[in-house]
């Protein structure tokens, strides 16, 4: 694509094309114990230490739902406005695979424990949402380990049974940039509520991209599926590429055709692995081995009752009691560490609208330049409280502000007070100090004067700059202001 263009990735038209995206999102459910069996889902365990005789398919070995993950479903479910299935099936998706030792995989097909349900977001300012068709409950295959150096491959069964939850959206995504804050939003929503540690590394939170594109108004396109894509960094970037090469082929004259692909990193390419296939290739039937799964109505009540404040719910919370935006709602919710820092410095403060710029400001740049996330700040939510509330009262300038915020920051200092008296940077308030100011600083500028009573608000600005210069910085520029159209009225 030229290069002056608009970035692929918020291009709602991509060479004239229309993109779509679905996602399918395997969310590893925070249960101590596997779905249908006891065995645990402890990570890094040595291969085959965390397998029962379930895992292994052995002969006779028959399943027991695990309760911890249809309550996790449930949450989830509640989380997004879903309904929950009073009564839904498991069922046998059978598919060849050395890390499936049944044949088959447990999970839902027709009737899935949660359906529907919506996430929103904003993108750039803008609100999107985008549906969910359903969430279902599942269990995670094994794992094959390749060990090219002895050209021998191993199976490791310990994730073999691990409980997921299969989340599935309509194909309502029409950038990579909206794809990628759909599933940021969705990993915010599931380590919020605690239902997954959203660890993508380890695979707790691993994304499926069905990709197509289109001519504006025309059918769907055939999609491929990016599998397994678990940073959203090389999200991005994967589906960036697959767009483009399906444009390309397009183009060419040839024909899509429906794949499952892999994303490399290291080239920056997706490569087909298979075919996709369709639900008729898994043969799904429902599991004789599982009755249907009953979920009342008072366990969804209780459940419902027990749960967090929901981000959704605290964010509009925000809106009504502190009087914020949106936007600067939907910023301070992103996680629960930074929803609670918030709510301490505007506890503290008693300004919550100063405390929201600061922490999205100032707060928010020295963590991204550090690396930090915000249980590591290094001003606490009590200082940043005591900071704002000396601009608030007109002790602190901005700018003296941000020095304090530094000298917090870097250690040099843990009181706000002492720190402002150390470094004699309280704001001069006093308007017979500041008149002396003034009236030097109009006497050594007769030709600004004039000029702004002729007009020029440049001038003007010119005489409030000199203002600021003759106190250090120390004035407060409102009182400036004030003081010299008084003066030149």
């Amino acid at each position: 694509m030229n290069s002056t263009t608009t970035p692929i990735a918020k291009s709602l038209l991509v060479q004239g094309y229309e993109v779509v995206i679905g996602f399918e999102t395997h969310t590893q459910l925070t249960t101590q114990s596997k779905i249908f069996s006891r065995a645990s889902t402890a990570f890094g365990a040595e291969p085959n230490t965390q397998a029962s005789s379930v895992d292994f398919a052995l002969p006779g070995a028959l399943p027991v739902m695990n309760k911890g993950a249809v309550q996790r479903a449930i949450e989830f479910g509640l989380a997004v406005n879903a309904h929950i299935a009073e009564s839904s099936v498991f069922a046998r998706k059978n598919y060849f695979y050395p890390d499936l030792p049944k044949g088959y995989q447990i999970s839902q097909f027709e009737i899935p424990v949660v359906q529907g349900g919506v996430v929103e977001f904003f993108l750039d300012g803008e609100k999107k949402s985008v549906r969910l068709v359903r969430a279902h409950l599942e269990e995670d295959a094994g794992k094959s380990l390749h060990e090219d150096f002895i050209g021998q491959s191993g199976i490791d069964l310990n994730r073999a049974g691990t409980p997921l939850l299969e989340i599935v959206t309509e194909p309502d995504m029409r950038s990579s940039a909206e794809a990628v804050a759909y599933a940021k939003e969705l990993h915010k929503i599931v380590t919020w509520i605690g239902i997954c540690d959203g660890n993508m590394q380890e695979g707790s939170f691993r994304c499926d991209a069905n990709v197509s594109v289109r001519k504006p108004g025309a059918d769907l396109g055939t999609r491929r599926e990016i599998k397994n894509l678990n940073s959203f960094k090389f999200m991005q970037q994967a589906m960036d590429y697959e767009i483009r090469w399906q444009i390309g082929e397009i183009e060419e004259g040839r024909a899509i055709q429906q794949a499952t692909v892999l994303f490399d990193p290291d080239t920056g390419e997706t490569r087909s692995m298979r075919s996709k296939e369709d639900a008729a290739d898994y043969r799904y039937f429902p599991d004789p081995d599982l009755p249907p799964l009953v979920i009342g109505r008072d366990w969804v009540e209780r459940v419902r009752s027990e749960m967090t404040e929901l981000p959704r719910v605290m964010a509009q919370r925000f809106v009504t009691d502190y009087g914020l935006s949106e936007y600067d709602a939907g910023q301070l919710t992103q996680s629960k560490a930074m929803a609670g820092y918030f709510e301490a410095v505007a506890t503290a403060s008693k300004q919550p609208k100063l405390a929201s710029n600061w922490v999205m400001g100032e707060l928010s740049r020295h963590l991204n330049a550090e690396e930090k996330l915000i249980e590591a700040a290094s001003v606490s939510a009590h200082q940043l409280g005591q900071l704002i509330a000396r601009i608030a009262d007109g002790t602190l300038s901005n700018n003296a502000a941000r020095q304090v915020f530094d000298a917090l920051w870097n250690g040099d200092g843990s009181d706000v007070d002492a720190i402002i008296e150390a470094k004699g940077l309280k704001q001069m308030s006093d308007s017979t100090e500041l008149e002396k100011i003034i009236d030097e600083v109009l006497a050594a500028n007769a030709k600004n004067v004039e000029e702004v009573r002729a007009g020029n608000a440049k001038a003007f600005n010119a005489l409030v700059g000199q203002a600021m210069k003759a106190s250090k910085g120390k004035a407060n520029p409102a009182q400036v202001n004030d003081l010299l159209r008084k003066k030149l009225a």
